[in-house]
């Protein structure tokens, strides 16, 4: 890649990106931001905090504040928060502005990921593989609309899958 293009990463949560994200940044001597830990920095507080005092919509809205930023940002790996595709306008800055790769996992292996993470608040409740399913169900075909590449992360370490996607994109 002679230009530095923007390498946007999207997918549900437990799929990797922020993993795969700092291997792919590191490879290709980018620089790495992850929109969650971005608004958490911003906000001197954790998502799960955000989340309770403004609720989604709140935090939904400082989401699409940060992905405009840094999308206009030249050069960086951006992996999003799982959510950030429900945003028509974040879904329109990611296609515009750099190549958009969905990393693909299925629900079993989200489950095995996330399922002691505390700081997923859409998960905290009695039934988060449930979560998972509607989740999936509503932003699958949200994730696919806008990729330009298409990884499926589950058996294969974060390495690899940069490296599978810097392949690609050499093409």
């Amino acid at each position: 890649m002679a230009e530095k293009r923007n390498i946007f990463l999207i997918g549900p949560m437990g799929a990797g990106k922020s993993t795969i994200g700092r291997h792919l940044a590191d490879e290709l001597h980018m620089e790495f931001f992850d929109s969650d830990q971005e608004i958490e920095r911003r906000t001197g507080a954790d998502i799960a905090w955000v989340f309770d005092i403004e609720g989604e919509e709140g935090f939904r809205r400082r989401e699409e504040s940060v992905i405009n930023e840094l999308t206009e940002l030249q050069g960086i790996v951006l992996a999003t928060g799982g959510g950030s595709i429900k945003s028509r306008d974040n879904r329109n800055r990611l296609s515009a502005r750099g190549i958009v790769v969905y990393l693909k996992t299925s629900i079993d292996k989200q489950f095995a990921r996330t399922q002691r993470d505390k700081k997923r608040p859409l998960l905290q409740n009695d039934d988060p593989r449930s979560t998972l399913e509607s989740l999936a169900e509503e932003r699958n075909p949200l994730y696919e609309e806008i990729a330009d590449l298409v990884i499926q992360t589950d058996d294969q370490s974060a390495r690899v899958v940069a490296n599978q996607i810097i392949k690609a994109l050499e093409l």
